[in-house]
């Protein structure tokens, strides 16, 4: 960093992780203990002016010692980064209950977090990209009606209900233009379709569209499909039209949340207008989900690690200018991608969090695969 020498790196290191442990301003006398400098007090004082004229540290109070700025935790923070970019090693055990609902799964994520790093935290569900269709089955509901079933990769199932009622066989006399009473009669005997046409519509149906995208079902291919469907094409284009839901689909964003009363414990979030908002956006989480959502888009991560640390102003949301944001995206296959975080003060134990947070990526890419292998 421009202005810091091999010294005053080493101070303001000292100056940032005593702060993270007391939460109260240090003073050049409390780092001339901690340090391997050995330094009088005077010279580092003199290195501490250094320090706040480059930005790194303020003084909250005359007389009184200092605190890491935003600036200060920015460098902490990414000097941090780079040292834990190496494979973690042995950790605590981490228990996460077996269970085939990724629900669960999450809930149980979210609540571990929180009780481990005593700040608060969330993950979104995995939210699905570039989807290929694996599976469709159309069943018989009851008279009239079908049941679409849409399997997509990932082994996510989308259901939608279709009608081939009376307005099913007034599109196809539209179509065929003037029938006679007998042909009419057996137009409706038809809608409801038989066990052998069924299969014959999810044989084509599956034939012609298993292993492709959205983007990769063209015109022509439509075309095509409502051509051999015959008088059943209105029924092929309810099929696709709810496939391009089911993959195209904006649902809301799942955010399942844990250890929001944990931030009572830190002073500086803790008076009552801080904590009123702070509880508010957490517990709505649409505030939550818009900042996911932006940064997804926007998001640069650093080589090998997935994760992102927001700092005081650096956060989207002005309701956690006081506090640390720090993300890292889980995936659980192709296109399946989520969110964790944990919240808490700029003081927060980056290294305790960047070391679960790492852990909880591990753990979710082992526990995917190893449910898809279950018979």
């Amino acid at each position: 960093m421009e202005g810091l020498d091999e010294r005053k790196t080493k101070i303001l290191k000292a100056i940032i992780k005593t702060y993270l442990e007391t939460g109260e301003p240090v003073g050049s006398r409390t780092i001339s203990k901690y340090t391997d400098l050995h330094l009088s007090s005077a010279t580092i004082r003199n290195e501490m002016s250094d320090l706040e004229d480059l930005g790194y540290i303020v003084q909250p109070h005359t007389s009184a010692g200092r605190i890491p700025s935003d600036k200060g935790y920015r460098f902490y923070v990414d000097q941090l980064m780079v040292e834990k970019d190496k494979e973690i090693s042995d950790m605590q055990n981490f228990v996460i209950e077996h269970t085939e609902k990724m629900e669960q799964v999450l809930r149980n994520v979210a609540k571990l977090l929180a009780n481990n790093t005593e700040y608060a935290a969330m993950i979104t569900g995995p939210k699905y990209h570039g989807n290929k269709i694996k599976f469709i089955q159309l069943s018989r509901v009851e008279p009239g009606q079908l049941l679409c079933v849409i399997v997509l990769e990932g082994n996510i199932v989308k259901n939608k209900i279709l009608s081939v009622g009376d307005d099913f066989a007034k599109t196809q006399m539209d179509q065929l233009g003037n029938l006679d009473e007998g042909e009419e009669k057996s137009l409706h005997s038809e809608q409801d379709l038989s066990d052998e046409k069924l299969l014959e519509l999810n044989i084509l149906l599956n034939t012609s569209l298993n292993g492709l995208t959205l983007e990769q079902i063209n015109l022509g291919m439509i075309s095509v499909l409502k051509e051999q469907a015959g008088i059943y094409s209105k029924l092929v284009g309810d099929v696709l039209d709810a496939i391009a839901e089911a993959i195209g689909a904006d649902e809301d964003l799942q955010i399942y949340t844990s250890g929001a009363t944990n931030i009572f414990k830190y002073p500086e979030l803790s008076d009552s207008q801080k904590a009123s908002e702070f509880i508010s956006a957490f517990e709505e989480k649409q505030m939550l989900a818009t900042m996911i959502t932006d940064k997804l888009e926007t998001i640069e991560d650093g080589p090998g690690t997935g994760i992102q640390v927001y700092i005081g102003d650096e956060s989207p949301l002005k309701t956690m200018k006081d506090c640390s944001v720090v993300t890292a995206t889980y995936e659980l296959g192709d296109g399946i991608t989520g969110t964790i975080g944990i919240i808490g003060p700029k003081r927060m134990d980056y290294e305790k969090v960047l070391h679960n947070l790492k852990h909880i990526k591990k753990q979710l890419d082992v526990i995917y695969h190893r449910d898809e292998k279950s018979p």
